[in-house]
């Protein structure tokens, strides 16, 4: 079997059915668990930390973890980082056989920062009978010194291992979602997947295939390329399912114009679209002023938490990282003014802009390139908490191909439906 520790709603395992596998997950989170469970993957819910690892010796081809990130996650108190000796202590005992767990508990800041030693845990029981052939893990980029530990030990097991900070973007992920991954291998020699997209797009060459420029979230989404929506306004249900953040009187209607991502609200007194007096339209200012109407035409940007120092990006690039804490959505679709709006004398203020749209759990699934049509279990803030600490499917696949000798194809990881 490939045993997937920390399985969560599922990155890593629909990536394995794209390619033809399967794996068992080991789940904590009854919502998680539902999610996967409408996705026909095969689950134990139970405490990663507490199963005993031994039952699973003599069986295991392939080990996946990704622990959760919250304790060292930049979007959270990132006590892991202080609890970090710990952690190394506690994966030095666990590769000698020693449990030490229990006693290191207590002394940590936040108690889930051990929970990204449990991987040695499993991997040491496994060991004693040759197994697994392959590991993949996956963490914040805080993590790589762990990440380090882990290859070190398991070198001395007779694995091939890499560890390295990955950029989803790079693989055609529509966000650059930055990760720590250990890639180890008792058959092969452990390298990171090429890369097949990048920032700026790459012709073929003699040195190499080429790469394409990165996935944007408008592509990801398709907006611009159909008459679909931009953004859509939810039909009632903020986080965790309580109303939209609209106030009465206030809901909009978004329309996709010829340019993708712009926003033309509806009036009683009809459509309002931005234009320059210099075009050709009347000035109510009288003749010969080339002062600008108000401008009502508005570009589309994602803004990926509520903090100050959150990524703003236009929905033609990819991305930021999506975050997902204690507010249940923090993402949301921001506009920002197409051009720019003169003040006349009297200082008449420019346009107000919308207001922001949170992104729905569909939106946010197919930035981290889950299918359009994913079953996410329970309610909004429910299903927002377990996209953002998933995996991204289609970088799992890239990850995971080479263990499987199988090729992926990109095509078969559909973004928007």
């Amino acid at each position: 079997m490939i045993l997937d520790l920390f399985a969560g709603p599922g990155g890593w395992s629909h990536a394995l059915a794209v390619l033809g596998a399967r794996d068992v997950g080991l789940e904590w989170d009854e919502w998680a668990c539902r999610t996967r469970a409408a996705a026909g993957q095969s689950t134990v819910r139970t405490d990663v930390a507490a199963y005993p690892a031994w039952i699973f010796s003599g069986r295991v081809l392939g080990l996946i973890a990704s622990p959760p990130c919250q304790a060292w996650s930049m979007a959270g108190k990132r006590l892991g980082l202080v609890d970090q000796p710990l952690v190394h202590q506690a994966v030095a005992d666990l590769a000698a056989g020693r449990d030490t767990r229990e006693h290191l508990l207590g002394a940590c800041a936040d108690e889930r920062s051990l929970l990204a030693a449990e991987p040695m845990r499993y991997l040491h029981a496994l060991n004693n009978a040759g197994e697994p052939e392959w590991v993949v893990m996956e963490e914040v980029p805080d993590v790589l010194p762990l990440w380090r530990q882990y290859a070190a030990i398991l070198r001395t097991w007779g694995f091939s291992v890499w560890t390295g900070i990955l950029n989803a973007a790079d693989y055609g992920v529509p966000q650059t979602r930055r990760r720590a991954i250990l890639i180890a291998s008792r058959t092969r020699t452990a390298q990171p997947p090429v890369p097949t997209h990048a920032q700026v797009a790459e012709p073929e060459s003699l040195f190499g295939p080429g790469r394409a420029r990165w996935v944007s979230m408008a592509e990801a989404l398709g907006w611009g390329a159909t008459d679909r929506p931009v953004p859509t306004v939810c039909a009632g249900g903020g986080p965790g399912g309580g109303p939209e953040p609209f106030p009465s009187g206030s809901r909009k209607t978004l329309v996709n114009a010829r340019d993708r991502g712009t926003w033309t609200p509806r009036t009683d007194k009809g459509a309002l679209t931005s234009h320059r007096e210099q075009a050709g339209w009347p000035s109510p200012y009288g003749a010969g002023d080339n002062r600008l109407v108000e401008a009502h035409r508005w570009s589309w940007s994602l803004r990926n938490n509520n903090q100050a120092n959150a990524t703003v990006r236009p929905i033609e690039e990819p991305a930021g990282t999506l975050f997902f804490g204690r507010r249940a959505n923090e993402c949301a679709w921001i506009a920002e003014p197409v051009g720019t709006t003169r003040v006349d004398e009297t200082g008449a203020a420019t346009p107000v802009p919308p207001e922001p749209i949170r992104i729905t759990a569909r939106e946010a699934g197919l930035l981290q390139t889950f299918p359009a049509d994913y079953p996410w279990a329970g309610n909004k803030g429910q299903q927002f908490s377990q996209i953002g600490n998933a995996v991204p499917p289609l970088l799992a696949g890239h990850l995971l191909a080479d263990h499987l000798r199988v090729l992926l194809n990109p095509d078969d990881f559909t973004l928007a439906a």
